[in-house]
């Protein structure tokens, strides 16, 4: 039996001391499109560095590839984490880079491929994402869609098995995040890839989700399909995929501490 791609097993994580994620159990199969959702301040952004090796856990562990990400050293850890390709928000790209030069990037830092074979891969890999001919433009010269795409390109320059987004269709129109909901569907069909998307868009988190992945003030509360999670009776759930804000309990004496600086 294939080992899965990524397990998250008990997983505690936090900041100085104080949880943010507790107790968290994931699993993704092969060739599957996990979306992470939640509300402002749901824990999404720590379980995502938790997931991606950039913070390591308070209790727990992350398992890539049949293998403990926090339990080995760290060049063990950069090993695992080159069977990864991440996309973040804001693209990421470096800006004195050209676009070919970014997504030929981890090719050069992280294998022994000659130039030639390396422009190769980039101008493919630039073609999967509907970029091929922009390798010489600079990040400054591309529109925000654009930007996602080289991110993307990048993301997958080693053939990873296994691609995490960090809100790819933020601040995108509507018409080139359907685009971008595409393109990542094509990384599951066409390669094979499972792929984890953290983001709060529901249409986008509908139209590409083989499984949705609810988080709630640090707590996994649903795992399951675009059914299953417009069928469920969890009220926390209905709020948040209607939209619909959620009344804050209001203690009138931590709300003093806190105006006088005492909590």
């Amino acid at each position: 039996m294939a080992v899965s791609p990524i397990i998250v097993s008990d997983l505690m994580g936090g900041y100085n001391g104080t949880p943010v994620i507790h107790g968290c159990n994931m699993e993704i199969a092969h060739g599957e499109i996990v979306v992470i959702m939640g509300g402002s301040g749901s824990g999404k952004s720590t379980f995502l560095r938790h997931l991606i090796g950039l913070k390591e856990p308070m209790q727990g562990d992350v398992s890539l590839f049949g293998e403990s990400l926090y339990g080995v050293s760290e060049n063990e850890r950069l090993k695992l984490l080159k069977g990864i390709g991440v996309a973040f928000q804001s693209g990421a790209l470096l800006s004195s880079l050209t676009v070919g030069q970014n997504v030929a990037l981890p090719l050069v830092e992280h294998s022994d491929l000659d130039r030639e074979t390396i422009d190769i891969i980039v101008r493919m890999k630039l073609d999967f994402v509907g970029l091929l001919g922009k390798e010489d433009l600079l990040p400054s010269e591309l529109s925000g869609g654009m930007l996602k795409r080289v991110a993307v390109a990048r993301a997958i320059a080693l053939d990873p098995r296994l691609t995490f987004m960090d809100e790819p269709s933020a601040g995108l129109d509507p018409v080139v995040a359907a685009a971008l909901d595409e393109l990542i569907i094509k990384l599951r069909d066409s390669l094979g890839m499972s792929v984890v998307v953290v983001t709060h868009e529901l249409e986008s988190a509908f139209k590409i989700a083989d499984r949705i992945v609810v988080l709630d003030r640090g707590y996994i509360i649903f795992s399951g399909t675009v059914a299953e999670i417009k069928a469920s009776s969890n009220q926390r759930i209905q709020n948040l995929i209607n939209r619909v804000a959620e009344d804050e309990e209001f203690d009138p004496e931590a709300h003093l501490r806190r105006l006088v600086g005492e909590a």
